[in-house]
């Protein structure tokens, strides 16, 4: 059963389409807002367009948007992190199982697990069980059927970008819930290879865009968009497809290397139960207020009634694992994570690696200049975040973290 009433605010203004915002007690920008106008009037938005509770200001698209469309796709709403998304698990331990330093649990993550972006964020030679997974799958076949017609969206080193996490905010952590159970938990999408895609189409649909004769006006070249029909419709609803399966079996192998990993230093740990795998970055056909659509979330989660997804903070705050509600104003969706409150370049003005220490007390992570702009204060209130869409989902586990891996 849909949950019953939706609580939400209207955004929209008297030039734009209507606006569902889920922001209630949560700080919004100006220029955000400003962005979901402009998606909310273009004419092939289906019904309205939604906001999660952690919106804020992105290329194009606003991040912590649900963009639903019929008979079009803007490439730049879903992004270039295509198929970015979380996986967690709970594992066998409990806290009083784990020693009272964890710097070696995170040596052994990161001597597994390539992190960062460039030559060091990638294997060397790709491990035997990453390199079946990949053939297995069938991805790599289809990834050369994309590249022989799209070359200019190759990237050489797709395979060896499996099993890696990237930079950012993508991240792994050992959190524990609110039974002092162990979990790993991790953030990634899919790295250089989907990038790639992402760069090439969103270019291209700007491209098209010079050439269309519009009766309506595009505010932002970010804005541009494919039209059901197109060739380059079709190619980009293929690639977009492979990049969002390449990200969550990146995340699968992410996994399974950073538990072998953990083993070495933890030898009863091993995975219990396993919660969710879900993209956050990403484009799939869904049937919405009596209509089959193109839904973008850019910044969302897919929250259907019962559905587990999971929503974190920053490296110093809770996270969850909730449940949907099947909200249908929402487009059955929820936040995908406490989303950011400053620009990278702001953070990193404003904290001192003293304010990052202390805000990151008690957990085993880096604590040096290079992650300034992911200390928590550059985040917003994840308990805010979460009582603003308190009617999207209901909370089945918290978890704050003991220990952050970061790219």
């Amino acid at each position: 059963m849909m949950s019953e009433k939706t609580t939400y605010e209207a955004l929209d203004a008297p030039d734009s389409g209507r606006i569902y915002a889920w922001v209630k007690g949560v700080e919004v920008e100006d220029e955000a807002v400003a962005q979901l106008r402009n998606i909310s009037a273009l004419p092939f938005i289906h019904s309205h367009v939604a906001a999660m509770p952690d919106v804020h200001l992105g290329r194009g698209a606003t991040v912590g948007s649900v963009i639903p469309t019929k008979g079009a796709i803007i490439p730049a709403a879903v992004g270039v992190d295509i198929g970015c998304g979380m996986s967690a698990a709970r594992t066998s331990l409990k806290a009083s199982d784990l020693p009272d330093s964890l710097a070696k649990a995170r040596s052994a993550v990161e001597h597994a697990v390539p992190v960062g972006n460039g030559k060091s964020g990638v294997h060397r030679d790709t491990p035997t069980g990453v390199s079946s997974a990949y053939e297995a799958s069938g991805l790599h076949a289809r990834y050369r059927a994309i590249i022989d017609k799209h070359p200019k969206a190759s990237s050489r080193s797709q395979e060896t970008q499996l099993a890696t996490l990237g930079g950012g905010n993508h991240f792994i952590e050992l959190c524990l819930d609110e039974d002092d159970r162990v979990w790993l938990m991790l953030h990634s999408g899919s790295r250089g290879a989907g990038n790639r895609i992402g760069e090439y189409f969103i270019t291209r649909a700007r491209d098209e865009l010079a050439r269309r004769v519009l009766d309506f006006h595009v505010p932002d070249k970010d804005l541009a968009f494919f039209l059901e029909g197109e060739e380059l419709f079709d190619d980009y609803v293929e690639a977009v497809g492979w990049a969002q399966e390449f990200a969550a079996l990146n995340r699968d192998t992410m996994m399974i290397r950073a538990l072998k990993a953990l083993r070495s230093v933890l030898p009863k740990f091993k995975l219990d139960k396993t919660a969710v795998n879900c993209h956050h970055n990403y484009v799939e056909r869904e049937h919405h207020f009596g209509a089959d659509v193109w839904v973008t979330r850019k910044g969302a989660v897919s929250a259907r009634e019962g559905e587990l997804g999971i929503i974190p903070g920053s490296m110093g705050a809770k996270s969850y694992i909730v449940r949907g509600k099947g909200a249908a104003d929402s487009f059955c969706s929820c936040s995908h994570g406490a989303g950011r409150r400053m620009s990278r370049s702001a953070a990193k003005s404003a904290f001192t690696l003293k304010d990052h220490r202390l805000a990151t007390e008690g957990v085993e992570c880096r604590k040096d200049q290079g992650v300034l702009d992911e200390t928590p204060g550059a985040y917003k209130d994840i308990d805010a975040v979460m009582a603003a869409q308190s009617d999207l989902v209901e909370i089945e586990h918290t978890l704050k973290q003991v220990l952050c891996v970061k790219g």
